[in-house]
This record gives C-alpha cells, structure tokens and sequence, in this order.
C-alpha cells in the first residue's frame, strides 16, 4: 500500500512494502500517482519515503515482470512507472526523497525524479536492469542531468551498487547523514521550505521544471514572465517589508 499523511505542512508519502523491500508492482505504481495527485494544497513540501530500515524502494517488481509476455505488456507496465515519476516532478511542492535503504532499478528513478534527495549513510544505490533482460528508462533519463553521461553509462552498463557516499560525490544525493539522523536532516530542510515563500517556492519548482526542457537562451527568458507574475500576490511585497523593517 502506499501510506499517506496529509495533516500537515509537509506531506508524507511512505511506500509500505517492507516485507518485499518496498517493490513497485502495477497497483502501487497506480497508488503512489495517485497519492502525488491529492497532496492538499496547504502541503508547503513533501516527504517520500519507504516503510521499514531496509529499503527506500527496492526497484520495480521482478515477480510481476516476469509473467510479461508481449511488448504490449511490457509498454503498460513501464508507462505506469513513468506516470508515477510524472507525477512527482508534477507535484507544485519540492518532494524530499528520504532514502533509507536500497534504492534500486525503478526506486532510483524515483528518487531522480524527487527534487532533493537525503540518503542515509547505509543505503545502496544501483541500477541493475541489464543483468535482468531489459534497459533502464524513463526518467532513468534524468541521471545525465544529475551525475554527468560517464557516470550514467557506468551506473547504466555496467550495474553496479555504489554506496551513499559515492552517490553524493557523484551528485546525485544533495546530502548523506547517520541513519538516525535522517529524519532531522529532512525535517530541517522542510523548515527552510516553510520559512520561504509558499507562491516564491512553486513558482521556482515551476520554473526548474521549465529550464528542464528548454535550450538555454529560452529558459533564461522564461524567468522574465516567472519573476513579473510574483507580483501578482502581496507575497513579496509583505515578505520585502518584513525584511525591510527588521533590517531597520
């Protein structure tokens, strides 16, 4: 099941499969999008995690894949993958992935497509598709992005497991802690999140999202419309004033 707790100003997410290190199967896959499209809109962030110490997500589930028998088959499987990914770089909050264990195959696309990723000093990272039959994909795309197109043919070709520490040389974890310290790592950069403007901070991931996909003369001319729309609420003014008068 994927657990959810929308109380908050951070949202959670916790994909709860421990007893198969958090494998992704077609119904979770469907419920972890779907979980991503009702984060409420008072949700300042949100948390992304796996159930249990062993495992974030253990990749997607080879149980299931292996009863696919026709490219039809195979084309709706990694399409629910994909939707899942979508619908966290979709979410209009920065999602914290909270890696906390092996972060494997389908969980590494995942966490790429997180927007921060904290990754105890335990986990394991890897993407071992080739020794199973088939590519990695998707938002396997992302890594040039974050690691560079060396370390992703290396990661990609070769299916090696790196540890946390070498995942955040890399780039690709934005930090590595204790294990017992994650949860205050995360919990400190959703205050810095709380403490920033809530329109400023979707209107950033926004435009991320944005120079993403665009060559570099439009993303910089995107930021022009992005930074005039800020004032079409008082959040800078009373957030500048507030600055302002403290500074006085």
């Amino acid at each position: 099941m994927i657990a959810t707790d929308f109380s908050g100003a951070v949202a959670r997410v916790t994909v709860a499969h421990d007893r198969k290190l958090n494998t992704l199967g077609s119904a979770l896959l469907v419920a972890l999008a779907e979980a991503f499209a009702a984060v409420p809109g008072h949700a300042r962030a949100v948390i992304l995690t796996g159930e249990g110490a062993r495992a974030f997500i253990g990749g997607a589930d080879i149980t299931e894949m292996a009863r696919v028998e026709t490219p039809a088959q195979g084309r709706a499987f990694i399409e629910r993958v994909h939707a899942a990914c979508a619908a966290i770089r979709d979410c209009p909050v920065p999602v914290i992935a909270r890696i906390n264990g092996w972060c494997l195959g389908a969980g590494l696309e995942i966490a790429a497509a997180c927007d921060l990723r904290i990754a105890a000093d335990t986990a394991q990272f890897g993407m071992p598709e080739v020794r199973v039959g088939i590519p990695s994909v998707v938002e396997a795309a992302l890594l040039p992005g974050l690691i560079g197109w060396g370390r992703t043919r290396r990661l990609l070709l070769l299916g090696e497991t790196f540890a946390a520490a070498t995942m955040l040389e890399w780039g690709f974890c934005e930090r590595v802690v204790p294990v017992a310290s994650l949860d205050a790592a995360c919990d400190e950069w959703c205050d810095l999140i709380a403490h920033a403007g809530p329109v400023a901070i979707r209107n950033q991931k926004a435009l991320i999202r944005q120079w993403e996909d665009l060559p570099l003369s439009q993303a910089i001319a995107a930021g022009i419309p992005a930074f005039a729309a800020s004032w079409n609420t008082a959040e800078p003014r009373d957030m500048m004033a507030g600055f302002v008068n403290r500074k006085r």
